[in-house]
């Protein structure tokens, strides 16, 4: 573990760890390293290629270290490219792996379908109590991958209570982090192995990079430098690591405003009367608040809601938005709706668990004032369709 990062608060992480100012001319930004290879004819400096390592990516890599409690960090080119590279650093053929029905699409869909074709299997639970995932365990179980809050249903796993149970069996734990950032959740210290995040979203924040991060131990991350990530190429690109970098430098300051907004957004939405259902973990009325309370310190811009209406009135009152623009991500400086559950049937919301018209919403950093106006009218709206 980097010795330099004890005692430092997670903004000064944030704003100065890893810059290394003398190292750079006392340059307050360092350099973009923006080169493919290192020649040492005359220095041994470490570096070769930057598929490997680029000092640039490294300078990400501490920050995020350093925030998630983990003694190192990888970045790679997208979120995708670090989950599937955290489950592929510990399943092997014909092996078995536990995980949340609701989990993040892409994610689910590499599990459920492409390595089924490698003989892995995987049994998916609701994930919200701990039984679940060790009546669903089998002599071949490899990992345990979770992802808390849930995408799109916003349910919680008990993170300590599955690394407890994981790490009798000799099983490895695999948490996606995005939602709560390592601002508000740190998996590491709630004993999981491999912590993953979406750097795409929150960590940069800016709606203008791919990137995704793979925190752990020492010796798990040096491997996968030279197996997962090395091998299959999915490398950062230098300049997405100095925009994320950036990103990083605001994080503390955005995540603040995030959460006060998406407080105010989500129990303004809980108390209006076109709305039957608001999913946030945030709020005291979510089935698993004192949950997320022992083991998140705070809460992000990201929920879902279900309002009352046809799906033609729903559907309506997306479009009838003035501020919040409709798309799938999340995670940055603008407000956006998406729409997973509008046209399920009865028969799909019940396979998937998501609520039929379910509304997911990013609460982004435009003034909370005018987003609840927004949604006000928009709601409004619905009775004049």
């Amino acid at each position: 573990m980097d010795e330099t990062r004890k005692g430092m608060s997670k903004e000064d992480i944030c704003a100065h760890l890893g810059d290394d100012y003398d190292r750079y001319l006392g340059a307050i930004v360092p350099p973009i390293f923006q080169n493919s290879l290192f020649t040492r004819k005359t220095v041994n400096h470490g570096y070769s290629y930057t598929r490997m390592s680029n000092p640039t990516t490294e300078i990400a890599e501490k920050k995020i270290a350093a925030l998630e409690e983990a003694e190192e960090a990888r970045c790679f080119s997208s979120g995708m490219a670090a989950i599937s590279a955290a489950l592929m650093s510990v399943m092997e053929k014909d092996c078995h792996i536990v995980c949340p029905l609701n989990v993040y699409p892409p994610t689910k869909g590499f599990l459920d379908s492409y390595m089924t074709k490698f003989g892995v299997e995987t049994t998916f639970v609701s994930g919200e109590k701990v039984e679940e995932f060790e009546r669903a365990l089998r002599p071949n179980t490899k990992a345990i991958y979770l992802e808390t809050p849930l995408s799109n249903v916003f349910t919680l796993q008990d993170l300590r209570a599955v690394a407890e149970l994981a790490r009798s069996k000799g099983i490895a734990t695999i948490v996606d982090n995005t939602w709560a950032t390592p601002l508000y959740q740190n998996p590491i210290a709630c004993g999981i192995d491999i912590v993953v995040h979406s750097a795409s979203k929150y960590m940069g924040g800016h709606s203008d990079i791919l990137a995704g991060v793979m925190v752990g131990s020492k010796e798990r991350m040096e491997q996968v430098t030279h197996r997962e990530r090395g091998l299959f190429g999915a490398s950062m690109d230098p300049h997405q690591a100095w925009l994320l970098i950036r990103g990083l430098r605001t994080l503390p300051v955005r995540m603040r405003r995030h959460q006060e907004s998406a407080l105010r957004v989500a129990s303004f939405l809980e108390a209006h009367p076109q709305v039957e259902r608001v999913l946030y973990p945030g709020l005291p009325s979510h089935p698993q608040y004192e949950l997320g309370r022992r083991q998140m310190s705070g809460y992000s811009g990201l929920l879902s809601f279900v309002p009352g209406g046809s799906r033609e009135q729903i559907a309506g009152f997306v479009k009838s938005l003035r501020l919040f623009e409709e798309g799938p991500s999340w995670g940055g400086f603008e407000s956006l709706i998406n729409s997973p559950g509008l046209w399920l049937d009865e028969e799909a919301s019940r396979r998937t668990g998501i609520p039929q018209g379910l509304l997911r919403i990013s609460i982004g950093l435009e003034n909370p004032d005018s987003l609840l106006e927004d949604l006000d009218q928009a709601l409004a709206s619905m009775k004049r369709l």
